[in-house]
């Protein structure tokens, strides 16, 4: 136990030991080897951070700091970040069980581009403050004022495990070009990563107090979801929990952004070329072992290329390699951990239970008796109504569901409690449009999409897939204030 490194809670600035005497192990999901223990932070230490990011907030220079100046220090964050991304991409591996391809791009790659175009988009030009144009007020003269965006606050930063460097900066970019300060804690299953945003912040130059981590479970959560210090909150994780911290924070009436579950459909007409769309079917189970909130892992499809469309997938998911995320060869690692592999083959023994067919997958691969893998699993004969077609399994398991016309798939994609994202698939571009404009989900793709991660889209879900956006704009709005200054002109 001594081998492994031991890592500290950064507060105010410095990097600090936790008062309890519990700590958390990470594991490598993939080999079960504990490769870091990090401490379980009290009550004590959240409200520590709380108070460091409060008196930040109040009385430090980062809220007033000129935008050019916030944006220089974050332009240095971005820059340390690009050099340490072979490491961080080796730290995702063994940490998460990501396959490199997905850890260089997705869980690395494309919250650095974000992170860097969030510190550019506060250069000036940006909309800080806008005139109100002089307006005629009956019986008091002539009116006018500027609408100005203000930080919101001190902001409590809650990722999830799945893209832990990739959810963790999605929420502290906007927050600081924002001007708030900030709590992050990362998921305890995963909390190395983001860690490194503690190190490159303190080099960077950022201010004490602007930015604090803290490492824990449920204990330094609830302190982050109550105090009344803290202005917003900003969770990404299952609807359960999600459940809680919105019912947690409306006592103190703060705002609150959640990024929760997903079920998200994809749509194929019979039209639809069917290769292209089983590249994204096979992603929808595959990516990140199926650990994805908008994967798509409903696959609809016209009931005329139903039994193709089956074909073409088991074959295809006989050729995904699962093992070893380091080894090149591999095509999808592992489940974060033994509990989560447990919660999926609990799910697919009920998709089993109420009629369902396994038509490839179902258990755990042979020969790979260390580490959390489950071979990548796919369902048909699934009735919309079935708890497999509801559930989100965060796992590889998906299944298929046919469909007689365009009102049946549109009814099918919406009768479901999620709608984080969606996709359709047609030949005529128009029909694929005019059937994504009907489905409920905060995000859908059109034959594939394209441009789905950049800085410019906004990423969020209706219904239980939670409460406002992040990226770009629409990420950052969410950490600003909207406040009118008016003055009388003229008298009247």
């Amino acid at each position: 136990m001594s081998e492994v490194p031991a890592h500290r809670l950064y507060i105010d600035g410095a990097w600090t030991d936790g008062t309890g005497d519990a700590w958390t192990e990470v594991v490598n999901p993939a080999t079960e080897e504990v490769i870091g223990r990090v401490p379980e932070a009290t009550q004590e230490d959240a409200e520590r951070a709380v108070r460091a990011a409060r008196r930040a907030f109040d009385e430090g220079p980062w809220p007033s700091m000129p935008v050019q100046d916030r944006a220089a220090v974050m332009l240095r964050m971005a820059e340390l970040l690009e050099r340490r991304a072979p490491e961080l991409i080796d730290l995702n591996i063994a940490e998460v069980g990501s396959i490199r391809m997905l850890a260089e791009m997705l869980q690395v790659g494309v919250p650095l581009a974000h992170f860097r175009d969030m510190a550019e988009r506060i250069m000036p030009g940006f909309a800080w403050e806008r005139p109100l144009p002089p307006t005629p007020v009956p019986g008091l003269g002539l009116g006018q004022g500027v609408m100005r965006r203000e930080p919101c606050g001190v902001a409590a930063l809650i990722p999830a495990y799945n893209f832990p460097l990739f959810l963790s900066v999605m929420k502290l970019a906007p927050a600081l070009a924002a001007g708030c300060t900030t709590v992050l804690k990362p998921a305890p299953a995963a909390p190395l990563e983001v860690l490194a945003l503690a190190e490159v912040a303190e080099e960077a130059g950022l201010p004490p107090g602007v930015l604090n981590i803290v490492t824990g479970g449920v204990e330094a959560g609830r302190v982050l979801t109550t105090d009344p210090r803290v202005d917003l909150v900003s969770f990404t994780g299952s609807d359960t929990v999600g459940r809680q911290v919105y019912a947690q924070a409306a006592e103190g009436v703060k705002k609150v952004v959640l990024e929760l579950g997903g079920k998200s459909p994809s749509v194929i007409c019979e039209d639809a070329d069917l290769d292209k769309a089983l590249g994204e079917m096979l992603a929808g189970i595959a990516t990140n072992a199926g650990q994805g909130c908008s994967l798509f892992t409903r696959t609809l499809v016209h009931r005329s290329r139903h039994d193709e469309l089956v074909e073409k997938a088991v074959a295809a998911l006989g050729f995904i390699t699962v093992g070893d995320p380091a080894d090149p060869a591999t095509a999808m690692g592992p489940l974060i951990s033994r509990a989560q592999r447990d919660k999926v083959e609990k799910l697919v023994r009920a998709g089993e239970e109420e009629g369902a067919r396994i038509v490839h997958g179902g258990r755990r691969p042979a020969g790979l008796d260390r580490g959390f893998f489950f071979e990548p699993t796919l369902f048909t004969g699934v009735d919309n109504t079935m708890t497999i077609a509801r559930t989100e399994f965060f796992g590889p398991v998906g299944c298929v569901i046919p469909f007689e016309d365009d009102d049946e798939a549109v009814r099918l994609a919406n009768d479901n409690p999620y709608g984080l994202a969606g996709s359709v698939w047609a030949a005529d571009p128009l029909r694929a449009y005019g059937i994504a404009g009907r489905v409920r989900a905060g995000m859908v793709m059109v034959n594939g999409g394209g441009g789905g991660v950049t800085p410019h889209v906004a990423f969020g879900g209706y219904k239980q897939s939670g409460l406002g956006r992040e990226w770009g704009e629409h990420g950052l709005d969410e950490y600003l204030q909207t406040k009118s200054i008016t003055w009388s002109a003229a008298s009247g």
